[in-house]
């Protein structure tokens, strides 16, 4: 019996589809990696995730420009919360080259306070990302994320429309 060799075609093939696999798995692992760091309020590792020029957008903030004025932001609104737990769900992911695009739902419980008797706060939504590959590796360029349904009372008015 023969061995089958592969044609130059079918490296080729093979060798695009591994590479596609292995940049979904890089961006899935750059999203739980920085929204775990979120959660612990290492707010270096998180914005580590993000290029110097993001954009992040999110009902009820303005738009928010640079690495720098993001992580101001949500150092400021996530800071005060005892707990956070980011869920990021559903993620998908589609490349081209050295840019990418991503889906997932965002499912965010924060806790005001200590004890028992803390009520938690939830909210979920969709989030949109625009990322791009740079000499360190996959970046996130843009995030959009919708607020659908919220529980709870926002007792910081962090999340809150106009606050």
């Amino acid at each position: 019996m023969s061995a089958v060799s592969a044609t130059p075609v079918d490296d080729d093939h093979f060798a695009r589809r591994l590479r596609r696999l292995e940049d979904k798995e890089s961006l899935r692992a750059l999203m739980i990696h920085g929204w775990r760091a979120l959660d612990r309020k290492d707010w270096r590792t998180w914005i580590t995730c993000w290029s110097e020029d993001a954009v992040l957008e999110f009902g009820p903030w303005e738009r928010v420009h640079g690495r720098d004025a993001i992580l101001t932001k949500v150092v400021e609104t996530e800071a005060p919360y005892t707990t956070m737990q980011h869920h990021i769900l559903n993620m998908d992911f589609e490349v081209q080259g050295d840019r990418a695009t991503g889906v997932g739902y965002m499912w965010f419980v924060a806790v005001a306070g200590a004890g028992p008797v803390s009520s938690p706060y939830a909210m979920g939504g969709p989030y949109d990302w625009e990322f791009s590959r740079g000499t360190d590796g996959w970046r996130l360029t843009r995030q959009r994320l919708g607020v659908w349904w919220t529980t709870g009372e926002d007792t910081l008015g962090a999340f809150t429309e106009g606050e």
